[in-house]
């Protein structure tokens, strides 16, 4: 598989800063209000993700007049976290899952009574319209994907461990012929026709879309994944630049890109049920619901 890596946002160091908001030596004044112990900040991921814009209207909806989202990356989230959570100190971040942080740290969602996180989402599998004429091969594939929560993390905890993501995605592929199998069944093999995936820098999709890279190489495709951001991922598809991307985040996360280019896409259905967005903290702070924010003692 060929890679093609096109420029995203990335943060500065400094922004890392931003997470920790304890004392020096780790310990925080349990006397203030959450807000104060971070600063009234919560860490997010790209200006442009579905999440953010959710998360902004939770801001909204909860009246957090005087809290700041933090704009960044999902490494520079991920990163603050770890800061943080090494430390035992207060952090709020923007969260989803499937992710590799609820294994590798003990964390909650806060409640959202209010539902503005809305419900569950899935994630579907969205190609260029045509694809099915092209590469009739390729689109069976994507079509019939589907593959749970646990095999992803598989995948994804690989990659977080420093694994490459081929081989890790390779590693799951062998490992699991009789899943793949069903993915592939009626699939014709071909001789190094191109297809082109985009995906953007998450760690769920870093490992959905290497595992399909992976299963697409082995019918003989000529497969380059492109790592772009949301927008240009969904714009791709529809202008046909890209042959398709198995990250779309629906109803909510992607709303906008969904309703934008609407018709200029096949959605082939959902690839992974019951993802989840909302305010994550680790298990270690005293606050239970998006609420306790706005209700500061």
């Amino acid at each position: 598989m060929k890679k093609k890596w096109l420029s995203f946002l990335m943060v500065p160091a400094v922004a890392l800063g931003l997470a920790a908001c304890g004392s020096n030596d780790g310990a925080t004044n349990e006397d203030a209000s959450v807000g104060d112990q971070v600063n009234h900040q919560i860490i997010g991921i790209d200006p442009g993700a579905g999440i953010m814009k959710a998360a902004a209207g939770v801001m909204e909806d909860y009246e957090l007049n005087d809290w700041t989202l933090v704009e960044g990356s999902g490494a520079a989230m991920t990163a603050a976290l770890k800061k943080a959570y090494d430390k035992e100190e207060p952090i709020i971040v923007t969260g989803w899952s499937p992710h590799w942080k609820f294994s590798a740290f003990d964390l909650k969602y806060l409640e959202d009574p209010k539902g503005s996180f809305g419900e569950e989402e899935n994630i579907h599998t969205i190609a260029r319209n045509g694809l099915a004429e092209d590469h009739p091969s390729a689109h069976k594939v994507l079509d019939q994907f589907n593959w749970s929560e646990d095999a992803m993390n598989e995948v994804m905890v690989k990659i977080t461990d420093g694994e490459n993501p081929e081989k890790a995605a390779a590693d799951w592929v062998e490992a699991n012929e009789d899943l793949v199998s069903e993915w592939t069944q009626g699939a014709e093999k071909v001789d190094g026709d191109k297809i082109t995936l985009g995906y953007v820098a998450w760690d769920t999709e870093i490992a959905s879309t290497n595992v399909i890279g992976k299963v697409l190489t082995d019918l003989g495709y000529d497969v380059t994944l492109s790592q772009v951001e949301a927008g240009p991922m969904w714009a791709g598809v529809a202008e046909g630049s890209l042959d398709a991307h198995v990250a779309g985040w629906l109803p909510l996360t992607h709303a906008d890109y969904y309703e934008k280019f609407d018709g200029q896409f096949e959605d082939l259905g959902e690839n992974l049920e019951g993802t989840k967005i909302g305010l994550v903290v680790p298990e270690y702070m005293d606050i239970d619901s998006i609420e306790d924010l706005k209700d500061e003692k």
